[in-house]
């Protein structure tokens, strides 16, 4: 893929604060963590307002003495073709993580997260999706 440059206006206090911030991430150079950003923007976007096909992750914490994983368990299993794996780790005597592996429509994916992070004693919870960046192109 042939690399297009453009020129943008910044702060320099901003500009300088990028750049530590991309090198402390590992980036070698200020054009390698714009392209991250901006593919990110894009997924981001997209999956708002187009129905692209996306992967991720919901990540959630509770407290198991609260019935959730049944509730867990039960909602997912109604969601089979979009559920595509899970991972129960035990954080202490009270609290477990659940990692739930997703793939499917931006916008079904949202929802199915919603429903599952807006349930009665979920602590947190968090959403992450992506997308493989040749399927998204329009």
């Amino acid at each position: 893929m042939a690399l297009y440059r453009f020129g943008i206006a910044v702060e320099r206090e901003l500009v300088d604060e990028f750049d530590r911030m991309a090198e402390r991430a590992g980036y070698s150079n200020r054009s390698e963590a714009l392209r991250d950003l901006m593919r990110d923007f894009v997924i981001e976007k997209k999956g708002e307002t187009e129905d692209i096909p996306v992967v991720g992750s919901i990540t959630i914490i509770y407290n198991h003495r609260k019935r959730i994983p049944e509730k867990l368990t039960e909602y997912q299993h109604g969601h089979e073709e979009e559920i595509i794996s899970t991972m129960h780790i035990h954080l202490d005597r009270d609290h477990c993580l659940e990692i739930i592996a997703v793939r499917g429509s931006a916008r079904k994916i949202k929802k199915i997260a919603d429903q599952m992070l807006s349930m009665k004693g979920i602590l947190h919870g968090k959403l992450v999706i992506t997308a493989i960046p040749e399927q998204i192109k329009r």
